[in-house]
Protein backbone atom coordinates (compact mmCIF):
# COMPACT_ATOMS: atom_id res chain seq x y z
CA UNK A 1 0.00 0.00 0.00
CA UNK A 2 1.64 3.42 -1.07
CA UNK A 3 1.38 6.20 1.25
CA UNK A 4 -0.93 8.18 -0.89
CA UNK A 5 -3.29 4.96 -0.23
CA UNK A 6 -2.54 4.76 3.05
CA UNK A 7 -3.30 8.05 3.75
CA UNK A 8 -6.27 8.25 1.84
CA UNK A 9 -7.69 5.10 3.83
CA UNK A 10 -7.28 6.77 6.79
CA UNK A 11 -9.17 10.03 6.10
CA UNK A 12 -11.67 7.60 4.79
CA UNK A 13 -12.06 5.74 8.20
CA UNK A 14 -11.99 9.14 10.04
CA UNK A 15 -14.95 10.71 7.93
CA UNK A 16 -16.96 6.68 8.35
CA UNK A 17 -16.30 7.32 12.30
CA UNK A 18 -17.20 10.67 12.41
CA UNK A 19 -20.38 9.78 10.98
CA UNK A 20 -20.68 6.96 13.81
CA UNK A 21 -19.31 8.49 16.71
CA UNK A 22 -19.38 11.78 18.51
CA UNK A 23 -15.68 12.69 18.66
CA UNK A 24 -13.08 10.48 16.47
CA UNK A 25 -9.94 9.74 18.56
CA UNK A 26 -7.17 7.47 17.46
CA UNK A 27 -7.51 4.74 19.25
CA UNK A 28 -11.15 4.17 17.13
CA UNK A 29 -9.60 4.89 14.23
CA UNK A 30 -7.32 1.95 15.32
CA UNK A 31 -9.55 -0.58 16.47
CA UNK A 32 -10.97 -0.09 13.06
CA UNK A 33 -9.01 -0.87 11.10
CA UNK A 34 -7.12 -3.67 13.17
CA UNK A 35 -4.06 -1.59 13.35
CA UNK A 36 -1.75 -0.78 16.51
CA UNK A 37 -2.03 2.47 17.97
CA UNK A 38 1.65 3.21 17.37
CA UNK A 39 0.91 2.77 13.72
CA UNK A 40 -1.96 5.22 13.52
CA UNK A 41 -0.65 8.10 15.74
CA UNK A 42 2.45 8.06 13.04
CA UNK A 43 0.15 8.44 10.41
CA UNK A 44 -2.10 10.67 12.36
CA UNK A 45 1.39 12.99 12.71
CA UNK A 46 1.84 12.79 9.18
CA UNK A 47 -1.79 13.52 8.07
CA UNK A 48 -1.33 16.78 10.64
CA UNK A 49 1.37 17.78 8.77
CA UNK A 50 -0.23 18.21 5.47
CA UNK A 51 -2.98 19.78 7.50
CA UNK A 52 -5.26 17.47 6.54
CA UNK A 53 -6.47 16.97 9.92
CA UNK A 54 -6.51 18.64 13.12
CA UNK A 55 -6.22 17.05 16.72
CA UNK A 56 -7.56 18.52 19.96
CA UNK A 57 -5.73 19.13 23.16
CA UNK A 58 -7.87 16.05 24.27
CA UNK A 59 -6.71 13.68 21.06
CA UNK A 60 -10.11 14.97 19.06
CA UNK A 61 -9.54 14.38 15.52
CA UNK A 62 -11.40 16.11 12.86
CA UNK A 63 -10.82 16.72 8.99
CA UNK A 64 -9.49 19.82 7.85
CA UNK A 65 -11.53 21.28 4.54
CA UNK A 66 -8.89 19.56 2.43
CA UNK A 67 -8.63 15.95 4.65
CA UNK A 68 -13.08 15.84 4.07
CA UNK A 69 -12.58 16.67 0.65
CA UNK A 70 -10.00 13.90 -0.33
CA UNK A 71 -11.99 11.46 2.13
CA UNK A 72 -15.54 12.20 0.85
CA UNK A 73 -14.40 11.37 -2.83
CA UNK A 74 -12.47 7.97 -1.57
CA UNK A 75 -15.87 7.08 0.34
CA UNK A 76 -17.45 8.33 -2.90
CA UNK A 77 -16.19 6.30 -4.85
CA UNK A 78 -16.39 3.12 -2.33
CA UNK A 79 -19.78 3.13 -2.00
CA UNK A 80 -20.58 3.81 -5.95
CA UNK A 81 -18.13 1.06 -6.66
CA UNK A 82 -18.93 -1.37 -4.03
CA UNK A 83 -22.62 -1.03 -5.05
CA UNK A 84 -22.40 -1.41 -8.97
CA UNK A 85 -19.94 -4.85 -8.09
CA UNK A 86 -22.83 -5.89 -6.02
CA UNK A 87 -25.47 -5.57 -8.83
CA UNK A 88 -23.18 -7.14 -11.26
CA UNK A 89 -23.81 -10.44 -9.08
CA UNK A 90 -20.21 -9.96 -6.98
CA UNK A 91 -20.62 -10.94 -3.79
CA UNK A 92 -20.77 -8.07 -1.02
CA UNK A 93 -17.49 -8.86 0.59
CA UNK A 94 -15.63 -9.50 -2.65
CA UNK A 95 -17.31 -6.20 -3.95
CA UNK A 96 -15.91 -3.94 -1.19
CA UNK A 97 -12.61 -5.27 -1.19
CA UNK A 98 -12.49 -4.59 -4.79
CA UNK A 99 -13.80 -1.21 -4.62
CA UNK A 100 -11.19 -0.01 -1.44
CA UNK A 101 -8.12 -1.60 -4.21
CA UNK A 102 -9.90 0.62 -6.98
CA UNK A 103 -10.46 3.88 -5.46
CA UNK A 104 -7.28 4.41 -5.28
CA UNK A 105 -5.90 4.04 -8.56
CA UNK A 106 -9.13 4.68 -10.64
CA UNK A 107 -8.81 8.42 -12.35
CA UNK A 108 -11.10 10.74 -11.74
CA UNK A 109 -11.83 10.91 -15.94
CA UNK A 110 -12.85 7.03 -15.65
CA UNK A 111 -14.42 7.15 -12.69
CA UNK A 112 -16.75 9.79 -13.95
CA UNK A 113 -17.20 7.48 -17.28
CA UNK A 114 -18.29 4.64 -14.98
CA UNK A 115 -20.69 6.87 -13.14
CA UNK A 116 -22.37 8.42 -16.06
CA UNK A 117 -22.31 4.99 -18.02
CA UNK A 118 -23.73 3.72 -14.69
CA UNK A 119 -26.54 6.28 -14.05
CA UNK A 120 -28.95 7.44 -16.58
CA UNK A 121 -27.80 9.57 -18.71
CA UNK A 122 -28.57 13.10 -19.84
CA UNK A 123 -31.02 11.75 -22.51
CA UNK A 124 -33.28 10.14 -20.75
CA UNK A 125 -31.91 6.27 -21.05
CA UNK A 126 -31.24 4.42 -18.26
CA UNK A 127 -28.83 1.49 -18.04
CA UNK A 128 -29.01 -1.99 -16.69
CA UNK A 129 -26.84 -1.35 -13.81
CA UNK A 130 -27.73 0.92 -10.65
Amino acid sequence: MSYNESAENYLETILILSKRLPVVRSVDVAVELNFKKSSVSVAMKHLREKNQITVTDAGYIYLTDTGREIAEMIYERHEFLTNWLTSLGVAPDIASEDACKIEHVISRESFEAIKKFVNPDRLGRTSNFG
